[in-house]
C-alpha cells in the first residue's frame, strides 16, 4: 500500500465517522478541500464510490460501509500500539476518554483527578457529561461511571466511590403548606418533582425499602426534569418534594435549607464504579488513573 493510499484512507475513516468534511478536516488538520479532493482521488484509484454527498451531510455508500468494516478494525489496532508504544517512555502519556454522569464528575471523578493530573503532567483525561447510558465501546470510550447496578455483566466494573442514599427532601417554605409524608404511599398527595431519563424518556420511580419491604411508588407534580441538579435547584425554591443523592444535599440539609423526610425509608446501595470491556487491555496510563480513581473509593 502506497503512503498514500493510507493516509486517504485513514482520512477516509475520519468522513465518514464524523458524517462531515467541515469536521473531519478539523480534526485531521487540513483543509475541506484538500480532504474533498483527496476523497475523490481515493474513489477514483479505487474505481469505486465510497461517500454519498449532500449539502448537509456525508455518509457511506454500500462500499463505503463494507471498506470500514474491513479497515477500521485495522486502523484502531494500529493507533492501539502507537498509544501503547507511546506510553513506554520514561513517563506515561496518553489520553483517557471518559463516559460519566454530571454527578460522578463532580462529586467523584473531578476531586480525585486533581492530585493524578498533578502526578502525571503528560496523562490528559478528557470526561464527556452524559446522563444517559453512552455506549462506549461504540462511543470510543475508554471506560465509562455509571451506579453499579447499572452496569452491564460484560464489562469489568471497579468501585470508585463509597456506598450512596437517595433522599427526599423539601424546603421549609414547602412544608408550611404541605404536611410531611410519614409513609411513601402519601407522596402520591405531593407535588413530587420527577425525573426523567434522557436515554429512554421513562420518569423514574421512587425506590424504598424498609425492614426488607420494598416499595416503588410513582410520582406527581408540575415539574419534571432531566437533571438532578435541576431537581435540586427546584426543591430548594419550594416547587415540591425532590428524590435526589444524598451527598448532593447533605450540606442544605444541615444548613436548614432543605428538611429530609422518610429517612427510614432510603436505604444505601452500591455506588458509582468505573467500568470497560473485558476484552481491553489496559494501558499503563489507564491502570495508573484506575488506581486512582479506586483508592479510598
Amino acid at each position: 500500500m502506497s503512503r498514500d493510499n493510507f493516509n486517504d484512507l485513514h482520512a477516509f475513516l475520519m468522513v465518514a465517522k464524523k458524517g462531515s468534511f467541515t469536521r473531519a478536516a478539523a480534526e485531521l488538520g487540513v483543509s475541506q478541500s484538500a480532504l474533498s479532493h483527496a476523497m475523490r482521488g481515493l474513489e477514483e484509484r479505487l474505481g469505486i464510490r465510497l461517500l454519498m454527498r449532500t449539502t448537509r451531510s456525508v455518509s457511506p455508500t454500500n462500499a463505503g460501509e463494507r471498506l470500514i468494516r474491513t479497515i477500521g478494525p485495522c486502523f484502531e489496532d494500529i493507533q492501539s500500539e502507537l498509544t501503547a508504544l507511546n506510553e513506554l517512555r520514561d513517563k506515561p502519556a496518553g489520553t483517557i476518554r471518559l463516559s460519566s454522569s454530571s454527578h460522578a464528575a463532580d462529586y467523584i471523578l473531578i476531586p480525585k483527578l486533581q492530585p493524578f493530573l498533578k502526578e502525571y503532567p503528560d496523562i490528559q483525561v478528557e470526561i464527556n457529561v452524559d446522563n444517559g447510558l453512552t455506549d462506549i465501546v461504540s462511543e470510543r470510550f475508554d471506560a465509562g461511571v455509571r451506579l453499579g447496578e447499572r452496569v452491564a455483566k460484560d464489562m469489568i466494573a471497579t468501585r470508585i466511590g463509597p456506598n450512596m442514599r437517595m433522599v427526599v427532601v423539601a424546603a421549609p417554605d414547602y412544608f408550611e403548606r404541605y404536611s410531611q409524608p410519614k409513609d411513601p404511599h402519601e407522596l402520591t398527595d405531593h407535588n413530587c418533582i420527577n425525573f426523567r431519563f434522557p436515554t429512554h424518556g421513562g420518569l423514574y420511580m421512587w425506590e424504598f425499602e424498609k425492614k426488607g419491604h420494598a416499595m416503588n411508588v410513582s410520582t406527581e407534580g408540575q415539574l419534571i426534569v432531566n437533571n438532578t441538579q435541576q431537581q435540586i435547584n427546584a426543591t430548594l425554591a419550594g416547587v415540591g418534594l425532590g428524590f435526589v443523592p444524598e451527598d448532593m444535599v447533605v450540606e442544605y440539609i444541615k444548613s436548614g435549607q432543605l428538611i429530609q423526610v422518610l429517612d427510614d425509608w432510603c436505604p444505601s446501595f452500591p455506588g458509582f464504579h468505573l467500568y470497560y470491556p473485558n476484552r481491553r487491555q489496559p494501558s499503563p496510563a489507564f491502570s495508573l488513573l484506575l488506581e486512582a480513581l479506586r483508592s479510598s473509593s
